[in-house]
């Protein structure tokens, strides 16, 4: 049987790898977006993969938005439903802090982005595109540069970005369901019961929940509902507690199977199609004039930075909350950077939000990726030297003794 902690250890650790990749894609996006073979990539993005049977038919970019990112949703979903049940988030007092300043780390980047892009066209949907946290990206970066810093620092970030993604996963239930198809959804939720029956009666097939869950993907979106809750959907249905005589539970086991696939291959294709940005100089000259992209850059940088520690600092000041163990408010700085990183969700939501404007979309996503470089720089610079501090306060107390 694995502990709650041993789950943790394990889901940073492929999460860091998979966040490498992540940065490996999105680097080689934009070195081929921006070549002499940048033709091959848009190419290959608006190259269609057609269903005919199920009437399907999608290019490659949007397979790995609405196909592959439902893979990764459901292991967020996994994920966040092994935490409130058994994980970080189960113990109330311990829950506060992640969920306060995730909270806060929602609503101030969307009120700095509607405030700065009031009247943009497309900003009243455009305002949710920097409340995301990337986890694997943002661990991928604490692993990298703050390795030497307390444990409880991974534990935090990781409460923290799960609860994000829960908020942003809400956002895009709301914000993006148009013209809703009732049968269809109704057979969404027929998928659903299906699965929560499944988990009910210990069936143990894959084949079946393979089946259902492709089901369910297709009928939200034949509601013309994202279909990457489907995702989501399942993994919060899918059981978290292991039976007498069961080695691991359902949650446990389908982790162990789909959480490698999910990092190591569909984050990062995702990211490879959708970070490829052309760069020019007036691209980069609008992206620091025009009020769409200022309200992104201002919003995930400013607003992330002050929605979390900010919101946090106030709950630990009021007895709302409790500081993680052995970390200073610098420590929990340096996090709330991290938090900045808004990479996979928010392209997701640019995509979404700015549809109908090509042009917008492909400035938002260059200040998505700006802003969340200039986040892991600063995040990683800051997190040296608190490790740094806490390794010379290690070998003081070690000293400490012989005085």
């Amino acid at each position: 049987m694995s502990s709650p902690r041993s789950e943790l250890a394990r889901y940073l650790r492929t999460e860091t790898v998979g966040g490498s990749l992540l940065l490996i894609a999105a680097a080689v996006a934009l070195l081929w977006a921006n070549s002499p073979w940048s033709e091959s990539y848009l190419a290959l993005s608006e190259a269609h993969l057609p269903i005919p049977p199920l009437h399907l038919d999608l290019t490659v970019a949007e397979w790995a938005k609405d196909g592959l990112l439902a893979i990764f949703f459901f292991v967020a979903g996994l994920e966040l439903k092994r935490e409130l049940v058994v994980g970080e988030l189960a113990d109330p007092k311990r829950a506060a802090l992640p969920i306060i300043a995730a909270a806060g780390g929602v609503v101030t980047p969307a009120l700095i982005a509607f405030s700065v892009g009031f009247g943009v066209p497309g900003m009243d949907q455009a305002w949710a595109i920097p409340v995301a946290t990337d986890i694997a990206f943002a661990l991928a970066v604490l692993a990298m540069t703050g390795s030497r810093i307390p444990a409880s620092a991974r534990v935090f970030l990781l409460s923290l970005a799960v609860v994000d993604d829960l908020m942003a996963i809400a956002l895009i239930a709301v914000l993006f369901t148009a013209g809703l198809a009732f049968t269809w959804l109704l057979a969404a939720l027929a998928c659903c019961a299906a699965w929560w029956f499944a988990q009910h009666r210990r069936w143990k097939s894959p084949l079946i929940y393979l089946v259902i869950g492709l089901v369910c993907w297709y009928a939200l979106h034949e509601a013309h509902i994202h279909p990457t809750l489907a995702g989501v959907a399942c993994g919060l249905l899918t059981r978290v507690r292991r039976d007498d005589g069961e080695d691991e539970a359902p949650a446990t086991r389908w982790e162990h199977r789909v959480q490698p696939i999910s990092a190591g291959l569909c984050v990062p294709l995702f990211a490879l199609f959708a970070s490829g940005v052309p760069f020019n100089i007036e691209v980069l000259g609008d992206m620091f004039t025009e009020r769409l992209s200022l309200a992104i850059i201002l919003g995930l940088l400013f607003g992330k930075i002050i929605g979390i520690f900010g919101i946090s600092w106030v709950a630990i000041r009021f007895g709302l909350a409790k500081r993680p163990a052995q970390l200073g408010y610098r420590d929990m700085f340096a996090l709330s950077v991290l938090g900045a990183i808004g990479f996979t969700v928010s392209l997701l939501v640019a995509e979404l939000a700015l549809e109908d404007y090509p042009e917008s979309a492909e400035l938002a996503k260059a200040a998505v990726l700006v802003t969340s470089m200039a986040a892991s720089l600063i995040g990683s610079a800051l997190l040296l030297r608190r490790g740094r501090v806490h390794d010379a306060r290690r070998d003081a107390d070690a000293l400490e003794p012989e005085q």
